[in-house]
């Protein structure tokens, strides 16, 4: 049996975070929405007998989120040997929860293919313990998330909004963000009004070139751009298919990084998986 599946990246269109609590975790309140630009996994039986990851990254950590899934889901339930084949798309230390969203991915295969042993409720469990945006990712689309992130309100579908992402070749490890963060003084920021108010607090301690690429995106047509998540990635909303590849050569011109050309996902979209024998 091979189980495949997108494992899409996301964006935060608003993203508060509070102080760190006693444990030193911060709560945050945050919308998020899938985006088309995705990694892909498949998994399928090892025929050598041991697990076996293939990936076309080869800087991929060994310890990766997959590795820490798998292991989690295997000390609850009994999982044969696999094959995970990952194709890498989504650029690390941008804010796009690539490494989540490989999580998330791997426990809908798990649970397509034994869901019996990996239930909903067990997947969820395990998504919590591997990272706070792995469980988003099991519900996707367009959600609110509040808390450590295990607090996820499924919201309607927004109609399809055309992006470019922008991922400046300085990255931003999580940990050296949230430090940064607590170093700041910032107000509580309370969930918005309209779903169309765009915020992030980590702007506050983002490298400089983030807010050049949100300059850049909204001179060359974008009605609203933002960083996503932690960093370094930055997301420009254009009104359109059409003013979005408008903008590409203008961008690429300017030497601002690597661009991606994508889209909003539906929920469905976002969960797409395909079981073949």
């Amino acid at each position: 049996m091979i189980c495949a599946t997108i494992s899409p990246a996301k964006i935060n269109t608003f993203l508060a975070v509070d102080p760190p609590d006693h444990s030193n975790f911060h709560p945050i309140r945050s919308y998020f929405q899938s985006i088309s630009l995705a990694d892909h996994l498949q998994i399928q039986d090892s025929p050598s007998g041991k697990d076996e990851l293939i990936c076309n990254w080869t800087n991929l950590p060994e310890n990766n989120t997959l590795t820490k899934t798998l292991r989690l889901a295997r000390e609850l339930v009994p999982i044969a040997p696999l094959r995970i084949t990952l194709t890498k798309i989504i650029p690390n230390e941008a804010g796009l929860g690539g490494g989540s969203s490989n999580a998330a991915a791997l426990l809908r295969c798990l649970n397509h293919i034994n869901p019996e042993f990996v239930t909903t409720q067990f997947a969820r469990e395990i998504a919590f313990a591997v990272g706070a945006d792995v469980p988003y990712f099991l519900t996707g689309g367009f959600a609110q998330v509040e808390g450590y992130g295990e607090i996820i309100t499924p919201l309607l579908d927004r109609p399809k909004q055309h992006l470019v992402v922008v991922k400046p070749s300085e990255g931003m490890p999580t940990p050296l963000a949230y430090k940064k963060l607590d170093q700041a003084t910032r107000p509580a920021k309370p969930f918005p009004e309209h779903f169309d108010t765009y915020y992030n607090d980590f702007e506050r301690v983002a490298p400089c070139i983030c807010s050049d690429i949100a300059d850049r995106l909204q001179v060359h047509g974008a009605s609203n751009a933002l960083m996503t998540g932690s960093g370094s990635a930055v997301f420009g909303v254009f009104p359109t298919e059409s003013a979005a590849e408008k903008a590409l050569p203008y961008l690429e011109s300017e030497n601002l990084g690597e661009l991606f050309l994508c889209h909003t996902l539906t929920r469905e979209e976002s969960l797409c998986t395909t079981l073949s024998s």
